[in-house]
């Protein structure tokens, strides 16, 4: 299991357990974190925007260009945002930690 924590806007955190090979979005929605993800991994909308640790940031490969398109649209983007829907989840990313920026929603509109 992998352990990814979730730190919201409010500094409130939420650790979870993840399987090797999820999206970050998958793992995120299912711990009840505020990430839409509309565009079901299509990369066609910045819903599912996050915010990496800047200790792991160096750590996930790159983004490819349409996600850094993506990014340029994402309200609240840092240096270091990136799209969840793009972060597998493997064995080398046990311990990361996201910052899920104010402006996310969800389709609930929680």
């Amino acid at each position: 299991m992998i352990t990814v924590t979730f730190i919201n806007a409010d500094g409130e955190s939420l650790e979870v357990q993840a399987v090797d090979g999820r999206s970050l979005l998958d793992v995120a929605q299912a711990a009840g974190q505020p990430l839409e993800g509309a565009c079901e991994g299509q990369m066609a909308c910045s819903t599912c925007h996050v915010v990496i640790d800047k200790d792991w940031f160096d750590r996930l490969p790159r983004a490819v260009e349409d996600e850094e398109d993506m990014l340029d649209l994402a309200s609240g983007a840092r240096r270091t945002s990136r799209l969840s829907c793009q972060i597998i989840l493997t064995p080398e990313l046990d311990g990361l930690n996201v910052h899920v920026p104010a402006e996310s929603r969800n389709m609930q509109g929680l």
